[in-house]
């Protein structure tokens, strides 16, 4: 061929939308879908970053992160309506006893963040035998109860209490002495009440007698894992790189999340707080390096713990007979080294 020819088919095969010589066709990327549990908050920071910093596309997929809606995460991932979503500890727990197909593939949370809370001025409460008689503000579920009956019996109480159930609306009950105590996520509900200047005090669950868990996962369904192997690992390690970003630089992972989100994250105080407070408490990164890995222990202790309360029902809401085998509860393999 002249030069001139050349140039010719050089046009003609772009004019005619063909693979030039020597050169590979990009691969679509796959798309991805990831339902959330609530609204946005720091527990999804790591998803938001893995997005706007180009994670996910680094490794071939198409990630949207579905916005928060009525219908349960857990839900959506067991019909095939997500691929990935956020689940708490409990909803996972419950669900795939019931015969949900749900798969837990990574820890977004160490230990456990949940705290019994109460106004810092009831000098009366030493520690939890002291809530006995006492009124707490629910949320509707026999979790609650089974949670504060051990913590309360641990310490020598007789678990005894009562209870109104309130939904979010407990923690202005909290504030305003409607109710006596309640539950809150440290990280978030706790950080927003020091903001505000509420003085309040806690007990750890783990501290009478509750197993430490991992309160919140990234889940899959079965289904999907085996249908798509590398996208799921794709997905799981670059998500993973998102929240070692936010370990390592939680300044501008808070900034990222809240441009993001700027109609649901209106306080980037509250943001900026909550980042800090799950990186000293050591819960997006164990104090020993681990982020993202399951702990299998952890698993069998809270699934063990839920099984002999009887919380975990099976799909005709009959408590099951027989302990599940929790290690179908989860996996690891998709963190990679």
């Amino acid at each position: 061929m002249t030069d001139f020819t050349r140039r010719q088919a050089l046009l003609l095969t772009l004019a005619a939308g063909l693979p030039l010589p020597g050169r590979a066709r990009a691969a679509t990327p796959q798309k991805i879908t990831v339902a959330l549990d609530w609204t946005i908050n720091t527990n999804h920071v790591g998803l938001f970053v893995a997005r706007d910093k180009g994670f996910y596309k680094d490794t071939g997929l198409d990630v949207e992160i579905l916005p928060y809606g009525d219908t349960g995460s857990g839900t959506l991932i067991a019909s095939r309506v997500a691929d990935f979503g956020i689940s708490g500890s409990l909803g996972l727990f419950t669900q795939k006893s019931a015969g949900a197909d749900l798969k837990a593939v990574y820890a977004v949370v160490q230990s456990e963040t949940g705290r019994v809370v109460f106004n810092a001025d009831r000098a009366a409460i030493r520690s939890p035998k002291n809530l006995d008689g006492l009124t707490y503000g629910g949320f509707g579920s026999a979790w609650e109860n089974a949670l504060l009956q051990t913590i309360i019996r641990h310490d020598g109480g007789k678990g005894e209490f009562q209870t109104v159930t309130l939904g979010t609306s407990a923690y202005e009950a909290l504030a305003n002495g409607a109710v006596d105590f309640t539950l809150e996520v440290s990280t978030w509900e706790g950080v927003e009440a020091a903001l505000k200047g509420l003085k309040q005090r806690s007990f750890r669950y783990a501290d009478y007698g509750v197993p430490d868990e991992h309160t919140t996962f990234i889940a899959s369904s079965n289904a999907f894992l085996e249908a798509n192997p590398k996208a799921a690992a794709a997905f799981v390690q670059a998500t993973r790189r998102g929240y070692e970003f936010a370990v390592d630089h939680p300044r501008q992972a808070g900034d990222l999340l809240v441009a993001a989100n700027k109609d649901t994250l209106t306080n980037p105080a509250l943001v900026h707080a909550s980042l800090k407070a799950l990186n000293e408490g050591h819960f997006l990164k164990s104090a020993t390096g681990a982020i993202g890995t399951i702990d299998e222990a952890k698993v069998e202790a809270m699934g063990g713990y839920l099984f002999s309360a009887g919380i975990l029902l099976d799909g005709e809401g009959k408590a099951l007979k027989e302990r599940p085998d929790f290690e179908a509860y989860f996996s690891n393999e998709f963190l990679g080294a």
